[in-house]
């Protein structure tokens, strides 16, 4: 969009949030959020998933512009005039955008740019529990655990789009009442209870059986591979997070 480069105008108000990314709120005839990401793979990510959630009307903010070659790496979203939804509120309000958004199908597995794509399911699921394994050789033990789990799970799963951060502060509510979700750079094809399984974890339930409320396809299997997937999820986090007592915990409700 003309006038909209990436850099940071004088006058924008820094908004930043997260710990890899900055964001600031820009003011004009087109007001925007930009966004600089620490992560070139997740700048392009975002900015495929803003594209395809724009193309379907999928209630997500809309991409103005995102760098080609630019450092560091940006995106520009039209501005939201919308609040967090509160946490007690999260689940029920959650429901409606969420089924909106795994509607939209895919034609391969993991991440939209800038990471391996794969023909199946199962092959994603290898592949992340290798790269979780080999970042954290003492959990190897665990990881070889739910390999053999995936091999032995029904896979045969139509890939659908996946938020992969569902978490409060999110999913913002505009002032008409409708709901959108917000950060995408981990957006991802796969299995729909993947995301409610990445949401257990955000949530920092025990059990992730609580957000089953929100499957919208569920069917005698879908409880099982929650769980399952749940634990992918929290290996990921005891393998990769830089928060020491994300790690901690668990790697304490993987082995519980």
């Amino acid at each position: 969009m003309d006038g909209i480069d990436g850099r940071v105008p004088p006058d924008a108000c820094e908004i930043t949030t997260g710990q890899a990314n900055r964001a600031w709120s820009v003011d004009g005839p087109t007001a925007y959020v930009l966004k600089h990401y620490g992560d070139p793979s997740r700048a392009a990510n975002e900015a495929a998933a803003l594209r395809l959630l724009g193309t379907h009307y999928a209630p997500a903010p809309q991409l103005l512009a995102a760098s080609s070659s630019n450092t560091p790496p940006w995106t520009a979203q039209a501005a939201l005039h919308a609040k967090p939804v509160p946490v007690d509120r999260f689940l029920a309000e959650l429901a409606e955008p969420l089924a909106a958004i795994q509607r939209i199908p895919g034609t391969h597995f993991g991440r939209l740019t800038g990471a391996s794509q794969h023909h199946t399911w199962t092959d994603y699921l290898h592949d992340r529990l290798h790269a979780y394994a080999t970042a954290a050789p003492a959990l190897r033990a665990t990881a070889r655990r739910l390999h053999q789990e995936v091999k032995a799970s029904d896979n045969t799963i139509q890939p659908v789009l996946l938020h992969h951060d569902l978490q409060p502060g999110h999913l913002l509510r505009q002032p008409a009442g409708s709901r959108l979700l917000i950060d995408w750079e981990l957006a991802a094809f796969g299995d729909h209870r993947s995301d409610l399984a990445r949401l257990a974890v955000r949530l920092d339930l025990d059990d992730p059986t609580p957000v089953l409320v929100l499957s919208s396809q569920p069917d005698p299997t879908t409880e099982r591979r929650l769980h399952l997937l749940w634990r992918i999820h929290l290996l990921a986090d005891a393998a990769l997070s830089t928060d020491h007592a994300v790690p901690e915990r668990a790697a304490k409700r993987l082995h519980g």
